[in-house]
Formats: C-alpha cells, structure tokens, sequence
C-alpha cells in the first residue's frame, strides 16, 4: 500500500536505484536531469516521491513546470525529451499519477503530460501520436554491415569515400552545436542553447555520446546520444543541407551504431517521430521496428496539447526562421524554445 505521495527530499542514488530497477525505466529518469532543466532553463522541478506503508521508496515521477504567457502552463515529464512519466511499483504509479493530476488542477495548469515508454496502470487519456524506433545490434561490427541492404551499404560507404571521418568524444560538444544550430535554423525551428549540451556532457560524462562528421576540417553531421542498459538512444542528430548528396549523417549513424556493438550495447534507438512521417521513413530503412509511445494527457480542453511549430497557428513562425541569419536565430531561439515543451 502507498502511504504517501511528496516531494523527493532524499539523495540522488536512492532515486536512480529505484528507478534503474523499474520498467519503463529511461535514462532521463535519472536525478541528474533535474541539475540539467534547473539550471539551463530555470524551470520549477517538481520530483515526486512515493513511500509504501513501511516507509519505503516505492515510485518516484521527475516532473517539471515550464510556464509563460505566451504558449501557457504546463506540468511535464520530461519536457524537451522523448520519455519520462512516473516508474515503480503499479500502486505507486497510480498514486504519483493521482499526485501529479491534483497539483495541475489546483494551480491551474493547461496541460499535464507524462510521456511514458510504456503503457501505465492509470486512468488518463493516451495519446499515440508519437512512436520511436528500434534497431536490434548484432554482436559484431561485420554482422551489422551484412545486415544492411546493398542501398544502405552503399550509402554509409559513399562519405567515406568522400573522405568524411567521425570524432567522438567531450570535445565535440562545440563542433555538435555548431551543425545543430545551423540545421535548426534551416528547419525553421528555435535551437536549444549551447549551455544545455555543455551542461548535459558535464553531468552525463559517462552516458551522453557527442559525435561529429568531419569533412576537409569542417563538421558536417552531427549526434548526441543517452545509454542506458542494453539501450542507446541518438536524441538530437543534423547535419547541413549542403553536403546531403554525400550523406555524411548516414556514416555518423553507422559509427553510433559500432561504437554501441563495442561497448556491448544490444539496441539502437533512433528516438522518437511522428509516424509516417520522413523521419520515420528514414529510421525504418536501417531495419529497425517501431515500438509505440505512451504519452498520457490531462488537458484543461480537449483541443490543448504541448505546442510545436508544425501547429498551424504558429505556421508563420518557421517561415519568418528560415529566413534569419544563422548568427541571430542561434541568439533568439533558446529565449523561445525553452517554453516550448
């Protein structure tokens, strides 16, 4: 029985134990994200802890509030991210959902969303618009190539050829922001700022993996990825437009994928995507197979959801981006995006 739902007052490796040991478990379940928003984004973080009849940790749910006047007031977890929402036994699930849902009600949130990379015990409507995509590694770097289709092969050879090569390593944080600003900018869409990936290899030196493409001394294509278990996850990734006919992210992607086969990493998440959509076009052609997500919502009205560029009442935002010079929207876009959960 759960005795009772607060806020987590205790250390940060009573939390990752239990939440290591639950299913559904992320890595950006971990403690260490709640340093990473606080102090890039200045968001309220509101970690919830649930404690059975004995005192006992039971569940724990990493949530946090990203507020303005513009886009409103939400209650997420884990906003900007792929996964998150409450893991432990199914009574504390239950109860730290319940917890969650009566702290949006009285403080007048548009949106509660927990984003779940599994189905929970718990009366909330779900919402499916979002999948991510597995590839199962083989136990070799030669078996990985022979599993590709001869289109494949040839497209992660082709950049070799061209003389791409791929760096990994803390050093590559800047070179990554670099590519990843520029690619946000051409999408149209506000980039995160360079501090949350200088903050992110400062917490997480172990698990987040920062992978540049190199061409003639420049960086093309970019990665950073989260292991966790047997799983690793490339969460952002870009590469600039003007070297697409030699597909330099597709030998970035390969090079994730040996470096994962050599540390004994068993699966390979492309993150997540719309289905249908280019994206998940482009993460199936590796073979890899969907796996659906769990995103649970409680809305203040039934058309409110996290808002996105591609909504169209923000579809003059995108055109008006593209347009700014590389320099600015790099300036500008962390002041928007870090309320765009």
């Amino acid at each position: 029985m759960i005795a009772r739902v607060e806020r987590f007052a205790g250390a940060a490796p009573e939390w990752d134990a239990l939440a290591r040991r639950s299913p559904g478990f992320t890595h950006f379940h971990l403690y260490g994200w709640r340093a990473v928003i606080e102090r890039v984004f200045g968001h309220e973080c509101v970690y919830l802890a649930a404690y059975d009849d004995a005192g006992a940790l039971a569940g724990v749910l990493p949530l946090v509030r990203v507020k303005s006047i513009l886009f409103g007031h939400f209650l997420v977890s884990m906003p900007f991210l792929n996964y998150g929402g409450p893991v432990g036994t199914s009574e504390a699930i239950v109860a730290l959902a319940a917890h969650a849902s009566a702290i949006a009600r009285e403080s007048g949130v548009k949106l509660l969303e927990l984003r779940s990379r599994i189905a929970l015990p718990i009366d909330m409507p779900v919402s499916h618009r979002k999948i991510t995509v597995v590839l199962d590694l083989p136990n070799s770097e030669p078996a990985l190539m022979k599993q590709l289709d001869a289109k494949l092969r040839s497209q992660v050879r082709r950049p070799q050829k061209e003389g791409v090569t791929v760096k990994f390593g803390a050093d590559q944080v800047a070179p990554f922001f670099d590519v990843f600003a520029h690619h946000m900018r051409d999408l149209g869409t506000p980039t995160q700022p360079r501090l949350l990936f200088d903050t992110i290899a400062a917490i997480f030196p172990d698990d987040a993996w920062f992978g540049c493409a190199w061409l003639e001394g420049r960086p093309v294509a970019c990665g950073c990825a989260f292991r966790w278990g047997d799983e690793l996850e490339i969460t952002w990734a870009s590469s600039l437009n003007e070297h697409k006919r030699i597909a330099p992210n597709m030998l970035l992607y390969y090079r994730f994928m040996e470096r994962a086969i050599e540390n004994g990493i068993t699966k390979f998440n492309f993150g997540r995507t719309s289905p249908n959509s280019g994206t998940h076009r482009f993460k199936s052609q590796w073979g890899a197979h969907d796996e659906q997500l769990f995103w649970y919502d409680q809305a203040a009205s039934a058309d409110v959801k996290t808002p996105s560029p591609t909504d169209s009442g923000y579809s003059w935002g995108p055109r008006i981006w593209k347009k700014l010079p590389t320099s600015l929207a790099t300036l500008l876009g962390p002041r928007i995006v870090r309320y765009i959960p």
